[in-house]
């Protein structure tokens, strides 16, 4: 194998494909929801009271993104995928919880999608937490009263706060040790030489019911908590590695000839090894069923959308297909369209999808995917390898670039999407790894520059449209690449070139909906009317 550092090496296929939740957005809701969840656990008793400031894209898409009813969901402890996140309000006011919102404005210093969280309990215990939604509902706590720190929570991780003085992690690791708890990593964080101090250990497991209450009665420990991220998927224990891991093209064609075995085929061997072989099968069930669920009910049964933008339009595309794909887009693809716009219909009306990579891009990946895999009568095993190999090419991705429009604009969402979908099209129809590669190259280099203007905020128009080009681009990438042409550069300086795209986009080309289409005179005139 490659020697490289592999910055990702312990990062399920299934936070890739996933996480399965509730639209719209995958930073802006799912993330939104598991950063309130985890500064809701870093407190201690029940929250009362909670003022969220929004930062940067946070700001000025926070309705039209279902941001404040995720973040008020997230308190209340919901998951990702439970579908009152809509009524969020409501169940706070019958909670008795009191919620506001303040809009903080631009700070080039913070991350895009960032939220400070304060919090007053009802023991009287007070707390402001910074969270950052990076993107494919995954998160990081990057502050805790004014003490920087990094908990992400995608381990089993412990959470004390404690004083800083002599014997204490000494205290706590004996502790753990005791109550069989094995800690993988530990990082202490403090405001000066003793005075208050963080320190987060993540574990190989939960601990026992009992375990917290005996951290909680250490001396000089002031509180400590158990962080579980709702939704997560299937994370493997912190610092768990395995033979056949990459985090970029070209080790990924290393193992491929190495273990003689397609893309997906690595990236299954890879997941069976890093979280077993049980559990990597019945993730890829669920995911497999939701979307299934997902490219389909939407055309049987279509709902206008919660901005009332949309609704109704891939019936439309399905329910035309007789008269048009023949000449246009060809029966296949116009399924696909069909299925990749009905997903963006159920997840703008706050049902539940499978991000993947994101939300806003939740279309690309499934259309094309189960549409081929029909047509050629493919089995759900060959359906689950495609998925797969659709993983690898977004975890190559997230690894040298991003998955986020506030971050890298809509290239980092629909163009990534395309490039899964790209090759794992191919792969369904004999490519090669190689071709499967470069169908995710052509697919990228054909999305380079496409920014990210959500009108009104909504994850609707122009997502909706863009999803169905991601199909498109996904589609002729994959006959291309199997066709014999070529990408002139290659995958990993692909996607190091979209990374250097993004950076260069202005912020109002990045999910702020300040730019782009969103700043139209028809597109503000319409989000008049919205609802």
């Amino acid at each position: 194998m490659v020697g490289k550092p592999q910055t990702l090496a312990t990062t399920s296929a299934f936070e890739v494909l996933g996480p399965v939740m509730v639209g719209p957005s995958s930073s802006h809701t799912a993330g939104a929801l598991r950063c309130a969840q985890v500064a809701a656990s870093l407190v201690d008793g029940r929250v009362a009271q909670v003022a969220f400031t929004l930062w940067n894209s946070f700001a000025h898409t926070y309705r039209g993104h279902g941001t404040d009813r995720a973040l008020v969901a997230g308190v209340l402890g919901l998951t990702t995928d439970d579908e009152r996140i809509r009524d969020a309000f409501a169940l706070a006011d019958e909670a008795g919880l009191e919620y506001s919102f303040e809009v903080g404005g631009d700070d080039a210093t913070m991350h895009p999608n960032t939220v400070d969280i304060r919090m007053e309990s009802d023991t009287g215990a007070v707390a402001t937490v910074r969270g950052e939604s990076l993107g494919g509902g995954k998160v990081r706590i990057s502050r805790i009263n004014g003490v920087g720190v990094d908990v992400t929570g995608r381990y089993s991780t412990l959470f004390v706060s404690h004083r800083d003085v002599p014997g204490v992690l000494a205290a706590l690791a004996n502790l753990l040790a005791y109550a069989h708890v094995n800690i993988a990593f530990c990082r202490t964080y403090r405001t000066e030489q003793g005075g208050q101090a963080y320190s987060v250990f993540e574990t190989d497991g939960a601990p026992a019911d009992d375990v917290l209450a005996m951290v909680r009665g250490l001396e000089n420990v002031d509180y400590a908590t158990f962080i579980s991220l709702s939704g997560a998927g299937a994370v493997v224990g912190p610092g768990v590695t395995a033979e056949e891991l990459f985090d970029d093209g070209e080790q990924m064609l290393d193992a491929c000839a190495e273990l003689g075995l397609s893309i997906g085929g690595v990236m299954r061997t890879r997941e069976q090894m890093l979280i077993g072989e049980a559990r990597a099968a019945a993730e890829m069930a669920r995911v497999i069923t939701v979307m299934r669920d997902e490219t389909s009910a939407p055309i049987q049964k279509p709902a206008r959308s919660l901005g009332g933008f949309i609704g109704g339009e891939a019936k439309g595309i399905a329910d035309a297909s007789g008269r048009l794909a023949g000449a246009l887009m060809g029966e296949v693809q116009t399924d696909a369209v069909a299925r990749a716009m009905a997903v963006l219909e159920r997840s703008a009306a706050m049902g539940v999808i499978v991000a993947a990579p994101t939300a806003g891009s939740a279309g690309v990946v499934p259309g094309c995917v189960l549409a081929l895999a029909d047509h050629l009568g493919a089995s759900d095993e060959d359906v689950a390898e495609a998925l797969y190999c659709a993983a690898a090419i977004g975890l190559n991705i997230q690894t040298g670039a991003c998955v986020a429009g506030a971050e890298g604009g809509c290239q980092a969402e629909v163009g990534s999407a395309a490039a899964m979908a790209a090759a794992a099209c191919a792969q369904l129809m004999g490519a090669t790894p190689e071709q499967a590669l470069t169908a995710s190259s052509l697919a990228i280099s054909n999305l380079l520059g496409l920014v990210c203007d959500p009108v009104g905020g909504l994850v609707e128009v122009p997502c909706q449209a863009r999803n169905a080009i991601g199909v498109a681009a996904a589609f002729s990438s994959a006959q291309l690449a199997l066709s014999g042409v070529r990408s002139l550069v290659p995958f990993d300086q692909v996607v190091h070139a979209m990374s250097e795209v993004g950076h260069a986009l202005p912020a109002s080309l990045r999910e702020t909906a300040r730019g782009g289409l969103a700043a139209t005179p028809a597109a503000c005139a319409a989000c008049g009317g919205c609802r």
